[in-house]
């Protein structure tokens, strides 16, 4: 199971960091809303391995069969893995390639707002959103949150593909 969960690991780490960087660094010129449709792609495609993982593991390592639970845990270590990556990647980008991220983020999300929001419900997310800046600031913290987000997805397609390659004799 250890063997298993490192090499589809190490598969999506490497996807997760390559592409990530790749789509962060070519991807610079676009806007933030086509980034995210590509970060979200490449947290997809890294994660794409849990399923690939837990059907190697169940068909040629396990004879067959596997349990849900371990089918689970199979998942959750290739889902740390293809974490990892993404926050390594995540960090790369936020202190070496484009440190000034957050602010450039702040304001386009405040530019937004201003056109969409009237003026007192405006100041009500400007301040919420300013906040979240904060705690937000460091290339730590953000690298943390993008390993939490695709960990969290990771779980759900680890949750699925074990339900779906569940099998026992």
């Amino acid at each position: 199971m250890k063997k298993t969960i490192l090499k589809f690991g190490s598969y999506g780490l490497l996807m997760a960091l390559i592409l990530f960087l790749l789509a962060l660094w070519l991807g610079m010129g676009l806007s933030y809303s086509v980034q995210e449709i590509v970060g979200y792609a490449t947290m997809l495609a890294s994660l794409s391995f849990i399923f690939f993982g837990i059907k190697h593991f169940r068909d040629h390592v396990n004879n067959g069969e596997v349990s849900f639970g371990k089918a689970l845990l199979i998942g959750l270590g290739i889902a740390v893995l293809a974490g990892v990556g993404i926050g390594i990647a995540d960090f790369i980008y936020t202190s070496e390639i484009n440190p000034d991220f957050m602010t450039e983020y702040m304001d386009y999300s405040l530019a937004n707002l201003k056109e969409t929001l009237p003026p007192e419900e405006f100041q009500l997310q400007k301040e919420k959103l300013e906040a979240e800046a904060e705690m937000m600031g460091s290339p730590f913290m953000m690298a943390f949150i993008m390993f939490a987000t695709v960990f969290v997805i990771g779980l759900i397609i680890s949750l699925l593909s074990a339900l779906i390659l569940q099998r026992k004799k």
